[in-house]
């Protein structure tokens, strides 16, 4: 199968998840852009830098704190590169003052529970449950972590169908 067959049917895949799961516009997850310099320089050399609302305080501490084994990969920081990010996720996470609950992300995640990945959320798999989530790997999606590959605006905080 050609890259661009599998491309538009990985798009097609998408667009059929999003009328399945019946979300409508309304529904479909707004968050303010990531703007912090040292977080956008620092997180995009790997991947998507993710908002801070997708994860609680807990996560991100927890997260930053582990940097040399960042899902496999070294992404050690100097003490205070990784202090200012960190300082920036946490007054911006699902649980900080300002954003709390805005995002509705914490539902179903216990007290005490330091979730690691944001698609480990219950509200993640909530929102993906009709995905295939087998069948990216062959699809221009690769994994259920590149939320561009599907919300092609997922980097300016619109995750719509």
């Amino acid at each position: 199968m050609s890259l661009a067959i599998r491309a538009t049917t990985a798009i097609a895949a998408c667009a059929l998840a999003a009328l399945t799961l019946g979300v409508s516009p309304a529904e479909a997850l707004s968050l303010p852009k990531v703007e912090d310099p040292a977080t956008l320089k620092e997180c995009s050399t790997c991947h998507m830098v993710y908002q801070p609302q997708l994860l609680p305080q807990r996560s991100w501490d927890a997260m930053l704190s582990h940097l040399a084994d960042h899902f496999g990969e070294n992404a050690k920081l100097d003490d205070a590169m990784r202090i200012d990010i960190l300082s920036y996720l946490l007054a911006n996470a699902a649980d900080a003052p300002d954003t709390k609950g805005k995002s509705g992300v914490l539902r179903g995640i216990a007290a005490d529970s330091v979730p690691d990945r944001i698609t480990s959320l219950p509200w993640w798999k909530g929102r993906h449950d009709e995905v295939n989530l087998s069948n990216l790997k062959s699809t221009k999606v690769k994994t259920a972590s590149n939320c561009i590959g599907c919300h092609t605006t997922a980097d300016k905080g619109e995750y719509h169908e």
